[in-house]
């Protein structure tokens, strides 16, 4: 309910059970000292600012980037005609997806791929054969012989020896440091993994 201007509420002026009126808005007064202009018989400073813009464009004036309203040439070819390998000058059009060659992909260089973090070839050596060859045969010095460490593995065998078996802690302790590190074999490549 709506209040009149002493504050009591106001009535509404169709009985119960009635469809209300249809609402209107209320009557607009204009403020002191604003004449309406008659042009537009609108309460405002001039009408050019409460006419609506105009948004169209005549025809011809206005061009999307890239498309136009010329007809492809008689000689178009579609892009997959065209194609050359990257980096040989040809240069793709927006919005098609141009296959790149994968820079850690095997190559006759490097039969196994290239280490993304040091940009050296794998090695031809598993990092998971070494490790476990060295934790259970370790004593012996076999993940170190296959490795190519061919001095360390004689040292690991020749300790496990002299101490009795207790030195074979050296290749145990080596072998969980090759699963667990980034070991490199004898020419310096990192490991398979």
């Amino acid at each position: 309910m709506s209040q009149n201007p002493t504050g009591q509420p106001q009535q509404p002026e169709f009985q119960p059970g009635q469809q209300p009126p249809p609402w209107e808005p209320p009557a607009q007064q204009p403020p002191a000292g604003v004449q309406p202009d008659p042009q537009t018989w609108s309460w405002g400073p001039s009408a050019a600012y409460q006419t609506a813009p105009d948004f169209g464009v005549p025809a011809g004036q206005y061009q999307t980037p890239g498309l136009s309203d010329q007809p492809p040439a008689s000689n178009y070819q579609s892009p997959g005609s065209n194609y050359q390998a990257p980096g040989s000058g040809y240069q793709a059009p927006y919005g098609l997806a141009v296959p790149m060659a994968n820079p850690y992909a095997p190559s006759a260089q490097a039969p196994y791929g290239i280490d993304p973090v040091s940009g050296l070839p794998y090695s031809d050596k598993s990092k998971l054969v070494a490790g476990l060859l060295q934790v259970f045969l370790g004593s012996f010095g076999v993940g170190r012989f296959y490795l190519g460490d061919i001095g360390i593995g004689v040292a690991q065998l020749i300790v496990t020896i002299v101490t009795f078996g207790i030195g074979a802690l050296w290749p145990l302790i080596d072998g969980i440091v090759i699963l667990a590190g980034s070991p490199r074999d004898k020419q310096g490549r990192p490991l398979r993994s």
